[in-house]
């Protein structure tokens, strides 16, 4: 296996065992705010495998401010006894980055336990399209495809991509933000394309579905080569 895939993969079942110990530990309550439950995150990852460093901004977003894409920066919101979580974090191992996004549910109402299932299920369903034709798929292609999969499943899409290259860190130093290096509607290069220098190219998919009218999201995210 290529080398920097199999970094980027160890990096990755990393912060998936961070989020898995989120759980075990029942971090996840209301009563507390995003601030408060972020710093918590960011601790246990400290304990478990002595990281501080992050290559983007670390979210956690409940309620309404679930409808709200990276780039926004929303007022602190306290969780509430039936909300909607997700979480957005990529963690740097060994200077290998990872990029992980989850959603969670406190409560039993059917439509947000719904929204939940369905990020996950379209990513799931997405990769699978990605892997069928990865050699054929622009990033405005895959972007349009994930969009008629928002639909698909009674939702409207939460972003204006959907999906961005990760590498070594700092990976968005080193290649930019142009539109190409993301899975965005006016990216018509093939995600296939290698890089300037003519390495294979690493991508993280997301899924970020919104009903607008009830004020929820959605977000799922992981590594996707």
């Amino acid at each position: 296996m290529n080398t920097i895939k199999q970094n980027l993969i160890e990096a990755e079942e990393k912060a998936l065992k961070l989020f898995k110990e989120i759980q075990n530990r029942d971090l996840i309550t209301p009563g507390k705010s995003e601030h408060q439950l972020n710093k918590q995150i960011f601790d246990l990852a400290f304990e478990l495998f002595g990281i501080k460093k992050y290559w983007h901004k670390r979210i956690v977003r409940a309620g309404k401010n679930t409808l709200c894409p990276y780039k926004e920066n929303p007022p602190d919101l306290m969780l509430q006894n039936d909300d909607i979580l997700f979480f957005d974090f990529g963690p740097v191992f060994e200077n290998w980055e990872a990029d992980i996004g989850k959603t969670y549910v406190i409560g039993n109402s059917s439509h947000k336990l719904k929204l939940q299932t369905d990020v996950e299920l379209a990513w799931h369903e997405g990769k699978e399209f990605y892997l069928k034709n990865k050699n054929l798929l622009t990033g405005a292609d895959f972007y349009n495809y994930t969009k008629t999969l928002a639909a698909k499943y009674g939702w409207d899409y939460g972003n204006i991509h959907c999906g961005h290259l990760i590498g070594n860190f700092p990976h968005e130093i080193l290649i930019g933000e142009e539109t190409i290096n993301y899975i965005h509607p006016d990216n018509n290069s093939l995600m296939s394309e290698k890089d300037k220098n003519g390495n294979e190219r690493f991508w993280i998919y997301e899924i970020h579905f919104v009903d607008v009218q009830k004020e929820i999201g959605g977000f799922f995210e992981q590594f996707l080569n």
